[in-house]
């Protein structure tokens, strides 16, 4: 059964005597009570973990609560670095991307390893010599509190938005396999990741992350070698894949509206990273739990690396499922309901009759959701405690209280974030895509805020706080119409082609849904939109977005430094990348604290004494 072109429509693809779709999906949700075991027992053993570092290990404090005290171990903190970034988004969206637009995402790799070592030499010697709790407090040093609170309200609004997409992707996957519905499973997955993010802070949501990611590697490593054999050798996955054109290099074109290219695969690619691992309280969370910066840079060193295996690993499952499904898309004949389903559905083709193995890879699936919610529901609560709530309270906090308030914020905005998740099932969207779309309105700007402070010494606080804003503003406009265009079809990406003519069941076929298209990775507009041609800036590629905020904000941020200097304060070394270090005047550390105390001296003497006298004497 080939699908053929036409001017739109429905049409009925049924067979006397094979089985309806329908039929189809049912049979394969053979998710038994062995794999809601092996499911249960990966949540009782996070609940578990909890306990143990909340009740039994029991230690209290702001410090040991956010940051484990500073002395945390290498391994299991850059183990927990790799689990909290690999959310359910990247095991589930990776493989749609390579499914749907072909390998050239892969390529991304090339720019990850670069961000190890700009990160490495330029960003973390800076945050871990000053021993912050909240990133954040960097920014009040280095420019003033309005930047401090602007950099902060950036990151909660980001991981706000980013979140219920977290809880959503994997809550998608149970779908799948069980049928239960997404708002029945996801209240149930997200109260367990409350409690022991809760109760057990950050030494909890890290030793956590070290069991969910032997889960996570162990879910996928199973696919890739069961499916494998399934569909006769690595050479025929990638014999399939060449022959419909998915196994391609990025183009070699200039254009900022190509989907793929080299240059916004490597610098987008970079800045995108870059954002994430340099300057994200998520990550640097960790960094800082680590007892000095050597430790840093090995855990550094080992998550580049684990990320680069989880990205191919999961390229090559989304080679695979094209091999299974090449002559039957289950897109077409609506055997997933949504590209995200990809995944589970080819784990209950290939693993659905072994008790246990669908459990287990529904497992692995929530444990990469459940890292990244307790690593994002443990720094929105070192943030908000650190920049919105001490900063207010006249009186320091006693140990009990602060205890307490963290606690109630992980609750407040876990509820939070699963309220949204209503939000998120609209989008109706490549949810890779998206959530680099979206994360990209405040991960440019805070991007550009951080790199002007430790990159450039002559940038002050008018401009950041200025070229923040601009970024966050202009962002803001240009993301959110970019995607309601994506929503209506005004712009959409060309997909590779697919076919039905393979097909054993009956289904119910729209026509002209990107079948047997010529392969094309531009976007391009709808022939019928009543809308119009989008401007160029909404037609971007999604990997340009933190880029393009990033500028804004550096270069609006420079210009208005360069029109109000300001000249009340000297810059401290400490606060910049220390190869700019040598070319300050004053390369003394905490040049704050030393011109107070000049200028206590300059108070008790007379006029006309010079300072170096006062002081030699």
């Amino acid at each position: 059964m080939m699908a053929d072109g036409g001017s739109g429509g429905l049409k009925t693809n049924w067979v006397p005597g094979q089985p309806t779709v329908d039929e189809v999906s049912i049979s394969m949700q053979t998710f038994g009570i062995i794999d809601y075991t092996v499911f249960t027992l990966m949540l009782i053993s996070c609940g578990g973990i909890g306990i143990y570092f909340g009740f039994i290990k029991k230690s209290s404090g702001e410090d040991e609560y956010l940051v484990g005290g500073r002395n945390m171990k290498t391994f299991p903190v850059s183990l927990s670095l790799i689990a909290s970034f690999i959310s359910g988004i990247s095991l589930l969206g990776t493989p749609t991307e390579i499914y749907v637009h072909g390998t050239s995402y892969l390529f991304i790799g090339f720019a990850i390893i670069c961000v190890g070592f700009v990160t490495s030499y330029i960003y973390l010697p800076v945050f871990h010599e000053l021993k912050l709790t909240s990133t954040y407090e960097y920014l009040e040093k280095r420019f003033d509190r309005k930047v401090r609170i602007l950099g902060s309200a950036l990151f909660f609004l980001g991981i706000m938005m980013w979140l219920p997409i977290v809880i959503y992707v994997p809550a998608l996957a149970f779908n799948q396999v069980t049928g239960v519905n997404v708002h029945v499973i996801t209240p149930f997955v997200c109260v367990v990741c409350i409690f022991y993010t809760c109760v057990g802070g950050l030494r909890a949501v890290v030793w956590t992350d070290f069991v969910q990611i032997f889960i996570m590697f162990g879910s996928i490593l199973l696919i890739v070698i069961k499916g494998t054999i399934d569909v006769g050798g690595v050479d025929v996955v990638f014999r399939k894949n060449l022959d419909s054109g998915r196994l391609e290099l990025p183009a070699t074109d200039f254009s900022l509206i190509t989907r793929h290219t080299y240059w916004s695969l490597f610098f987008g690619g970079f800045f995108l990273w870059l954002q994430s691992s340099a300057i994200n309280q998520n990550m640097l969370q960790r960094y800082i739990s680590l007892p000095n910066l050597r430790a840093a840079r090995r855990a550094l060193l080992i998550f580049i690396f684990g990320i680069i295996c989880v990205i191919g690993m999961c390229g090559y499952a989304g080679m695979l499922i094209y091999a299974k499904y090449h002559s039957c898309d289950p897109l077409t004949t609506k055997l997933v309901n949504a590209k995200d389903q990809l995944l589970p559905l080819l784990v209950m083709d290939i693993l659905g009759k072994l008790p246990g193995l669908p459990g287990l890879f529904v497992a692995g699936v929530f444990s990469a959701a459940l890292s990244s919610l307790s690593t994002g529901l443990n720094s929105l609560a070192a943030v908000i405690f650190e920049d919105f709530i001490k900063p207010f309270k006249k009186t320091p906090f006693n140990t009990k209280t602060a205890d307490i308030s963290m606690k109630l914020i992980v609750v407040i905005l876990g509820v939070s974030c699963m309220g949204l998740v209503f939000v998120v099932e609209k989008v109706g969207t490549h949810i890779l895509q998206f959530s680099i779309a979206m994360d990209a309105i405040t991960s440019g700007p805070s991007l550009g805020i951080f790199s002007m402070g430790v990159l450039l010494p002559w940038a002050n606080a008018k401009g950041a706080l200025i070229g923040g804003l601009c970024g966050l503003g202009l962002m803001s406009w240009t993301t959110f119409s970019a995607q309601a265009a994506i929503a209506t079809g005004n712009i959409k990406a060309n997909e590779k082609p697919v076919s039905t003519e393979g097909c054993a069941y009956s289904f119910l076929q729209v026509e002209n849904l990107h079948i047997l298209l010529p392969p094309d990775t531009t976007f391009s507009n709808t022939e019928d939109s009543t809308l119009g041609e989008p401007w160029a800036i909404y037609r971007l590629s999604y990997l340009w977005y933190t880029v393009f905020g990033a500028l804004v904000t550096i270069s609006i941020g420079l210009i208005v430094s360069i029109i109000f200097p300001e000249r009340h304060k000297k810059l401290d070394p400490m606060l910049v990348a220390p190869f700019i270090r040598r070319f300050l005047k004053n390369t003394k550390p905490h040049f704050t604290e030393l011109s107070q105390v000049e200028v206590s001296i300059k108070n008790t003497q007379s006029p006309n004494e010079p300072l170096d006298t006062k002081c030699s004497s």
